[in-house]
């Protein structure tokens, strides 16, 4: 009798469901259900989670949940992070800090600038498939240095040094036609360029794209505030 083919998700389930069960029985508290009020099975939902536990963190009331031993054992057996964050890598913008998340909550693909490149939309890509991510939040930030560069260069017609140049190259498209408009030029290409990474996130990707139209994922854009620490939706 021929043996059943097991396609690589099916193993990869298998496998977890295994784990899961050893690390339940080596750590019974950390197979207890997660609180009610941490359940989310829709992108709404994933979107009012991270914004309470935004509010929390502005009010000083932040719960810091799945941060213990117990959650750490849970989680070593597989994730299922809810949310996917594409922030800039400015060290004062911490999404599990600001959002008021812990382990295995964010899938946190960091980069100076939030620039969506091939690697990481796959990252994205990745989460959305192997883990159902619901949501995935572009996080940009007032005050960006990697803006503030690309603006330098294109008004000086200079160079930035090193790598560097590649971030100036890739925000260069998005920073240039609005570096004209009224007010505070930073502040308008970091909201241009939060717009521009949220487009790119779901026309160049076609798992995006699709998952989002079906209603199983959404994708936003939010502004990080440096001064208040509050996180405003921006597209």
């Amino acid at each position: 009798m021929a043996r059943p083919h097991l396609s690589r998700r099916s193993l990869l389930a298998a496998g977890g469901a295994t784990a899961v069960a050893i690390g339940a029985a080596a750590h019974p508290s950390a197979a207890a259900a997660q609180p009610a009020d941490d359940a989310v099975g829709t992108p709404a939902e994933a979107l009012r989670r991270l914004l309470a536990g935004n509010h929390r963190f502005t009010a000083g009331h932040g719960r810091h949940p799945h941060q213990s031993l117990d959650d750490l054992h849970r989680l070593a057996a597989g994730q299922h992070p809810f949310a996917v964050t594409v922030g800039c890598a400015d060290s004062r913008v911490a999404p599990e800090v600001l959002f008021d998340q812990g382990l295995g909550d964010l899938f946190d693909n960091r980069v100076a600038g939030n620039i969506v490149d091939d690697l990481l939309l796959g990252s994205a890509e990745f989460a959305v498939e192997e883990f159902g991510s619901l949501l995935i939040v572009v996080l940009g930030h007032e005050r960006c240095g990697a803006i503030t560069a690309t603006i330098d260069a294109i008004r000086t017609a200079g160079t930035a040094p090193g790598h560097i140049g590649a971030i100036v190259d890739s925000l260069r498209p998005v920073v240039e036609p609005v570096l004209n408009q009224p007010g505070d030029p930073v502040e308008n290409a970091v909201r241009a360029n939060i717009a521009a990474q949220v487009r790119a996130l779901q026309t160049r990707s076609p798992i995006i794209a699709e998952k989002v139209r079906q209603g199983a994922l959404r994708v936003v854009g939010a502004r990080y505030d440096l001064d208040n620490g509050r996180v405003s939706l921006v597209a």
